[in-house]
């Protein structure tokens, strides 16, 4: 299976939006795209994930490598979520003290650098 990705431009945000599933197969793909964007000058990335049915713990650790890397650069990542099972995923594996987990792409835009989450979850 394909993942559907799409970036687009928001401010200072690279906003990659991901349809499908990330797993095994899949992972390699996400992983190289976000490269792509980052080695292209995106330091601020948000990965919209509202499309995404599923990700196991490839699609997490290809999440830690993109927010290693644009940290690195002097950036930062978000994630976009609203699925309750993906957030869960988030917390039952602290990822979301690692990266900032919104439920929208315009929060995760309009949040200030250094907003670790939703104001809605505080």
């Amino acid at each position: 299976m394909q993942l559907g990705l799409q970036a687009l431009q928001r401010d200072q945000w690279t906003v990659l939006h991901v349809a499908g599933e990330i797993d095994m197969a899949t992972s390699p793909e996400l992983r190289q795209r976000v490269v792509s964007l980052v080695a292209e000058g995106a330091n601020y990335v948000i990965i919209d994930l509202s499309a995404v049915g599923f990700c196991d713990s490839t699609g997490l650790g290809v999440l830690v490598a993109v927010v290693k890397r644009v940290r690195t650069n002097g950036g930062d990542l978000r994630v976009v979520t609203d699925d309750p099972r993906m957030i869960d995923l988030f917390e039952l594996t602290r990822l979301d003290r690692v990266f900032g987990v919104f439920h929208r792409v315009d929060d995760a835009v309009a949040a200030p650098i250094g907003t670790e989450r939703d104001a809605d979850d505080r």
